[in-house]
This record gives C-alpha cells, structure tokens and sequence, in this order.
C-alpha cells in the first residue's frame, strides 16, 4: 500500500469527507485531492498535521506501511506504569520560607534598620498612551529669588566647534 493510499485509508477512517478532512487538518482542500488521486507526494508538514489531528495514529504505518495503523490500547497503557516519578520543581523548593534552615540551626531573624522605613520620593512618571504624541515633557522650574538673595556669576565657559574652550571667572 502506497502513501496515497495510507492517507485515503485515513479519511475513511475519520469518517469525513475529503473537504472536512482538510478543514479538520488545516490544508487546503485541493491538497487532498491531488495527493489521494497521486498527483502530488504529502509533505512531512502534511504528515504531521494527520498525526498531530489523529495521535492514535502509528507513525511507521502512516510513513512506511509497517505494522498496525491504530496503535493498541494495552501498549499506551504500559508506558504510564513505567514512567519514573518527576523530580520536585526546584524553584519552588527556593521560595520556600524555610529554604536553607535545619531543625538544628538557629532562626534567621530579620532585622530592620529604621532608616529602611523612609520612603525615597520618586516623581511621578506620565503614562505615553497610544495616541499621544511623542513630545518632550515640559519641564516647569520655578525660580524663587528672595530680597536677601543675590546671584552672582562664578564663572564663564566658552565652547568652541573644534573641540577647545575657555573659562573666565570674574
């Protein structure tokens, strides 16, 4: 039995019509016409979406046409009992409170510094929805200047293109 044939089988067993079968498989319908009347091979991806839509399915039988087409139910069976028993989830293992501390061993008591407690000021940050515009925020500097305040000039710097500067200070 040729691979034409093997995928032939495979619809009749679905017991759908060529059209459902590629709707149920995610091909296009012409697909399985042109492989069913042998004018085009299945692609591995072609294979894979049978087996993938149809596990039960023997991927030597669909491939070479050996063995059984339905795999038997006592051999599915046979590997769950053999199956060894998965190994705990070690990150879990460290978020465990205890992690690290025996019976024997002293509790790990926190401590914490008063100066823990201050909260620093952080400015708050605008949210940039999708349709704002991408302009630079405004910033708003307020300069408070008092009668007893007086600014003076400390010092002076030039910046020239080529790399050089000056610096004056009165």
């Amino acid at each position: 039995m040729n691979l034409n044939e093997r995928i032939s089988k495979i619809i009749s067993y679905s017991e759908l019509s060529a059209s459902e079968f590629a709707n149920e498989i995610d091909v296009q319908r012409s697909n399985i016409s042109h492989i069913t009347s042998g004018r085009n091979k299945p692609s591995l991806d072609f294979l894979i979406k049978i087996k993938e839509r149809f596990p039960e399915l023997q991927w030597n039988w669909l491939i070479m046409g050996e063995g059984e087409m339905i795999k038997n139910i006592e051999e599915e069976i046979a590997p769950e009992k053999s199956k060894p028993t998965p190994l705990p989830d070690l990150f879990s293992l460290i978020a465990d409170e205890n992690f690290g501390v025996t019976e024997k061993e002293d509790k790990i008591e926190k401590h914490v510094s008063p100066e823990s407690n201050i909260s620093a000021q952080v400015p708050e940050k605008e949210n940039i929805g999708d349709s704002q515009r991408l302009e630079p925020a405004e910033t708003k500097t307020t300069i408070q200047i008092t009668e007893n305040q007086e600014s003076k000039i400390k010092r002076i710097v030039w910046f020239y293109e080529n790399g050089k500067f000056e610096s004056f200070e009165p």
